[in-house]
């Protein structure tokens, strides 16, 4: 009679088999947990319903002519389409129902079906599929779980299929992840199985429709106004700017928000693995890299653009992330005149982002010294800005930091601007100021030079 229960869940004592204390819970929990709730049970024939719908709305509808139907004439098409499927199977529904339904449909033929309010929010930053039942979002750096849900695997994979395929990528068991973006910019990572054990998962990093200025970024506390000031003097005096930071620290949006001082007489090239700065200056050239074809051939790297863009007369080049060997381009490309160049790199540190860009250097394959290529680091980077997400969610300039040269081997940095911590509040938000350390820059006098004006107490250092 107890061959049903666990290990854990039985023991003999004194030739008697016993259930543990809690082990009977412990199994009706259990089962508890794979019955469905009625919500899920409702939610489950929602789910099924919208999906009938949408076979046959597919089944009406002339795919090849979607895209010249005016989206009234669709809505209607489709509200028709709801009433005679509710009307057949006798299954009435109230007005708001009908209405999330009709809506509902409308985003899985022109849009991304379940995602389309999620990205209609402006309140969200990340949406992350993890599967097709489990959706989350963040919201202030708070990740939350969400109702949306997708009807099953195959549901989930259309929609994936439909954002690769309009950037010309594609996604398979051959190729199982891919890098894409969304017409607003958004960037999006998709993986599938074999790769994805527990089902295909999205990353989406939204952008919002107005991009965030140097303001905007002082008044949401990510630096002062001071380091703001100093940081577009550098735009403005043509400095080489690297960018350093963790996953979803804001290293693109602050690029995006220093992009805004170049000057608008100025052409400027981007080159990115997807698209997804959003420069405001008129003369922009957007490059991007390609991933190889299905027979393997025609991918085109970053170093192949980043050489490109040399020969195509551009004032700055910006590299929206350097991963590999077009690092050794891009110190080329800053030490023989293209002065105003930016680009960002994953790191903890300011002093691990130049360690990085050292090891992408080797990439390249040729056996240069290792003073060679600190030496060309040194003298092609002049500022480091690290940023950080804490604990609380927000992003936060950490650092800003000069490089003055070399000694020895060793190449010599500064800060100008520090975040000194002073702890965590009972609500769990990080406390601390963002300050000057004191030290006036070593480029004072090029600053100066380039029209850049440094007030005398803009580097004084104060206690916190």
């Amino acid at each position: 009679m107890f061959k049903n229960f666990s290990k854990r869940a039985i023991a003999e004592t004194d030739g008697k088999v016993v259930a543990l204390p809690g082990a009977l819970s412990s199994v009706s929990e259990e089962r508890a947990r794979q019955v469905p709730t009625e919500q899920e049970r409702e939610l489950g024939e929602f789910l099924q319903l919208k999906s009938r719908l949408h076979d046959a709305l597919l089944d009406r509808l002339n795919l090849s002519v979607i895209d010249k139907i005016q989206p009234d004439d669709l809505r209607r098409e489709v509200a028709s389409l709801v009433s005679q499927v509710l009307s057949e199977e006798g299954n009435p529904m109230r007005s708001e129902q009908f209405k999330t339904v009709v809506d509902d449909l409308m985003h899985e033929v022109l849009g991304l079906g379940p995602l389309e309010p999620l990205l209609a929010d402006p309140t969200i930053n990340d949406i992350l599929v993890n599967g097709h039942r489990s959706v989350f979002v963040e919201r202030n750096g708070v990740l939350e779980r969400s109702s949306v849900r997708f009807l099953d695997e195959k549901h989930l994979l259309r929609i994936i299929d439909k954002i690769v395929s309009r950037i010309g990528r594609r996604v398979d068991e051959s190729n199982p992840w891919v890098d894409a973006r969304l017409e607003d910019g958004s960037r999006v990572n998709a993986i599938i199985r074999p790769c994805a054990v527990d089902g295909p998962s999205i990353s989406i990093r939204k952008f919002s429709e107005k991009p965030l200025t140097m303001q905007k970024l002082v008044d949401y506390g990510a630096l002062n106004d001071q380091a703001a000031r100093f940081l577009k003097g550098l735009v403005s005096a043509r400095m080489n700017v690297l960018i350093s930071g963790g996953t979803g620290s804001g290293k693109t949006t602050m690029l995006n928000a220093m992009s805004a001082a170049i000057d608008e007489r100025e052409r400027i090239v981007t080159i990115e693995d997807a698209a997804e700065l959003r420069l405001q200056q008129e003369h922009v050239v957007r490059l991007e890299t390609r991933p190889p074809s299905p027979s393997g051939t025609g991918a085109v790297l970053q170093r192949d653009l980043v050489r490109n863009a040399l020969r195509m007369r551009p004032d700055r080049i910006i590299v929206g992330e350097v991963r590999g060997a077009e690092a050794f381009d891009m110190l080329q490309a800053m030490n023989t005149g293209h002065d105003g160049s930016m680009t960002t790199v994953h790191a903890n540190s300011a002093r691990d982002a130049l360690s990085r860009i050292e090891q992408m250097v080797t990439m390249i394959g040729a056996d240069l010294p290792l003073s060679a290529i600190r030496s060309q680091i040194s003298s092609g980077l002049d500022f480091v800005i690290q940023l950080s997400r804490l604990s609380d969610g927000r992003r936060r300039v950490m650092s800003v930091s000069e490089i003055t040269g070399m000694e020895g081997d060793v190449i010599t940095m500064q800060d100008m601007f520090v975040f000194r911590r002073r702890g965590v509040s009972e609500a769990g938000e990080v406390l601390g100021e963002f300050v000057p350390t004191g030290i006036r820059p070593f480029a004072a006098e090029r600053l100066q030079a380039a029209g850049v004006e440094l007030p005398s107490d803009m580097f004084t250092a104060r206690e916190v």
